[in-house]
């Protein structure tokens, strides 16, 4: 008579493990792609001088605009575009034209984790360097500490989450890694020059601006700075108390914006190639 032997059982496969293990290995495909690293790491920080001088220039025809602050919201904003939208709409592509998507989805992954894990290191990465823009640029600059941080919190909150779910509604309509510079285009130029980053909404025509708002990515980035200076630039700064008024209506129109980004990006994103 035999005695059977135990055999040693495996870590219990979780959601975080799941998501641990695909963020490690996405995070080695984006360390690998220098390109890829070149966007996220360098792009946004080159822009800096860029938009430092279309400030000033806005500031001599707009007297009390706060160049510093601007400057480090612009660049926070520019961040989450290129890190966060661009990259990982590339990496989308580029996971689904190697299979690797309908592969993970015979696995234990749901689709949720396989999406949310491909995105763990570009969002990662965005909130490392926006975190060392802030408080580079808070000491710098003497900015002040942030007048709300719930507010800031949500900004990057609603931004991420909007940036994720256009990411993989803008993969379904991109065929290759390189032409996602191409699609990817539109969504980065109305970031950075409708959504106050280049050019303030307060030096907009009222028309404009208020159109302006409107957009996708305006709401998060209007959070991320009424959060830390108290106003967006539509009336006088005020306190903790007084910002959530002023972030009632970025606060609603941000959720519609990700409502909206979330369904278009179930409705349409693509596991595999069309061949």
């Amino acid at each position: 008579m035999t005695t059977a032997v135990p055999t040693a059982a495996g870590p219990e496969s979780t959601a975080f493990r799941r998501l641990a293990s695909l963020g490690r290995a996405e995070a080695t495909l984006l360390l690998r792609n220098r390109s890829a690293l070149f966007t996220a790491l360098l792009l946004p920080v080159l822009m800096i001088g860029g938009r430092r001088s279309t400030l000033k220039q806005q500031a001599h025809s707009h007297p009390g605009l706060d160049i510093d602050a601007l400057l480090i919201n612009g660049t926070i904003g520019g961040i989450l575009a290129f890190v966060v939208y661009y990259n990982l709409t590339a990496a989308y592509v580029g996971r689904r034209n190697e299979l690797v998507l309908k592969r993970l989805r015979t696995g234990e992954a749901r689709d949720i984790e396989i999406l949310a894990g491909t995105a763990v290191p570009a969002v990662s990465l965005a909130l490392l360097m926006s975190t060392v823009v802030a408080v580079g640029g808070a000491a710098v600059l003497k900015l002040g500490a942030p007048v709300n941080p719930l507010l800031l919190a949500a900004g990057l909150a609603l931004s991420i989450g909007i940036m994720i779910a256009l990411a993989a509604l803008t993969s379904a309509f991109t065929k290759t890694v390189e032409t996602a510079g191409i699609t990817t285009l539109p969504l980065l130029l109305i970031s950075q020059f409708g959504s106050g980053l280049f050019i303030p909404l307060e030096v907009m025509p009222d028309r404009v601006a208020d159109a302006c708002r409107l957009l996708p990515t305006t709401p998060g980035y209007q959070l991320i700075r009424l959060g830390w200076t108290g106003t967006d630039g539509s009336a006088a700064a005020t306190g903790f108390a007084g910002t959530w008024s002023t972030a009632a209506p970025h606060l609603v129109t941000g959720a519609v914006w990700l409502g909206l980004a979330v369904w278009g990006a179930v409705r349409c994103f693509r596991w595999e190639s069309r061949r």
